[in-house]
């Protein structure tokens, strides 16, 4: 079922919802599902990758890192 609401848009947005067209004659409607589709995240952080994104940024703060040139140092040693 089709629901029909008006909103009321400034002038430079809708000219910019006008840009996402991807033909003139698509509608507003999915316009804004495409927007809001690409602004959805579809594939959350699990506890266990935020947890190692935690780990990383802490021995980030104490240090804990290689610099690419140290990295590539090293690559060229083992040659």
């Amino acid at each position: 079922m089709v629901a029909t609401t008006t909103i009321s848009l400034d002038p430079e947005t809708k000219e910019k919802l006008d840009e996402f067209k991807i033909n003139p004659e698509e509608s507003y409607n999915s316009v804004v599902e495409r927007l809001i589709y690409m602004a959805t995240d579809h594939e959350p952080l699990s506890e266990e990758k935020i947890k190692g994104i935690e780990e990383s940024l802490r021995e980030y703060a104490e240090g804990k890192f290689y610099t690419a040139e140290e990295v590539w140092g090293d690559l060229e040693k083992d040659e």
